[in-house]
């Protein structure tokens, strides 16, 4: 009977111990390639290569009267071919071995590459950066029309809402810069309003010359078939001879002018400013790669109407250009001007129905290894 009545008080004591909760999990690994995932950081870099590009080119070209326009375009070229080279050795890029019979179709694309990098780096030797960026923007109106006229390509009317952005933010700009030469002196206005002419005139080739190689080398792709580091392996490797051959024969290599245009003090500072020059055109295209891989068509398209905007802030900041109320107006125009034309392409797109993909930013993404 006790043993029983202790077995009650057992019972009565006998507290259920709660379940053993599983011991806690350890952190996840962390992943090597987080950043190269990383849209943000994809972006902002692409957003400083196209800084550092345009800085160092006007730094170079807004040098005491320098003149040696095509022996910058033989080092970037050099450079380039050189930096893509060790990339695809590193299999971190790749494109195709050279073939000569390839070379020979490509080659009217290089020329009219030439022409439109030369007239482009007379154009910035003369304009500011933010005029420049904003003139820019008018090749798209030749490139829309071109495409109606020899691809049958159509225009919206949110593009043509965009066109008259662009021309208004044109403009504006000139006007700015009218107006700031003629607040100078009257020896220096007549200076100032001479340069500005010689940059329009340039500006109005550069144009003229970019579009010629757009739709060009859109044709040429067609037969060739190549992807992004195809085209700039050839473009670049096609242009050395042809620059050297320019160089040589219409730039003035005496040892006075070589002097004017490296002068001692800043030589050594002009020369690593071509380098990072030349490797800055990799990185643009190394980075917009990047972009469409890790973010979508959509978003690439409108980083590159918003990275209009930190490229006319660089040169205010940079160079001192005049920061007046149309000049900053031209830039919020023409920044808005490239907010509506990405956003009418996107809305193209939509409507016929095509994958978010463009051609351009597929055979970008082709050209990389993913890691």
């Amino acid at each position: 009977m006790s043993s029983d009545r202790d077995d009650m008080r057992m019972k009565e004591f006998n507290v259920p111990m709660p379940p053993m909760s599983p011991p806690p999990r350890p952190p996840p690994p962390q992943n090597p390639n987080a950043h190269s995932n990383s849209g943000t950081v994809a972006i902002a870099s692409y957003c400083g290569a196209s800084i550092l590009m345009t800085v160092t080119n006007k730094y170079v070209l807004s040098g005491y009267a320098f003149n040696l326009n095509f022996f910058l375009l033989i080092v970037q070229s050099v450079v380039c071919v050189v930096a893509i080279e060790v990339c695809k050795r590193m299999k971190i890029i790749t494109y195709r071995d050279f073939n000569m019979d390839e070379a020979r179709k490509w080659l009217p694309v290089s020329l009219l590459l030439i022409g439109m990098i030369y007239t482009g780096s007379k154009a910035l030797q003369f304009l500011s950066i933010p005029v420049y960026t904003i003139f820019k923007n008018l090749t798209i109106i030749m490139i829309a029309y071109g495409e109606v006229l020899w691809f049958g390509g159509s225009v919206t009317p949110m593009a043509l809402l965009s066109f008259g952005l662009i021309v208004l933010s044109s403009i504006i700009a000139a006007w700015a810069d009218i107006q700031a030469a003629l607040s100078a002196s009257s020896v220096q206005a007549a200076s100032q309003i001479s340069t500005l002419n010689s940059g329009y005139l340039w500006m109005f080739i550069n144009c003229l010359s970019t579009t010629a190689y757009v739709l060009g080398m859109r044709k040429r792709i067609k037969v060739t078939q190549f992807k992004d580091f195809d085209t700039m392996f050839y473009n670049n490797l096609l242009s050395i001879p042809i620059l050297l051959a320019c160089t040589f024969l219409l730039e003035d290599w005496s040892t006075e002018n070589v002097n004017k245009n490296f002068p001692e003090e800043t030589r050594n500072n002009v020369m690593i400013a071509m380098f990072i020059s030349g490797l800055s055109s990799v990185f643009i295209s190394y980075t917009s790669a990047w972009c469409v891989r890790v973010t979508s068509s959509t978003t690439y398209s409108m980083v590159g109407a918003l990275n209009k905007l930190p490229i006319a802030i660089s040169g205010l900041i940079f160079f001192d250009a005049p920061v007046t109320f149309f000049s900053v107006t031209a830039i919020a125009v023409g920044f808005v001007s490239g907010i509506v034309y990405s956003m009418a392409k996107i809305q193209q797109q939509k409507q016929a129905s095509t994958l978010p993909t463009s051609a351009s930013s597929a055979s970008q993404r082709d050209g990389l290894r993913k890691n």
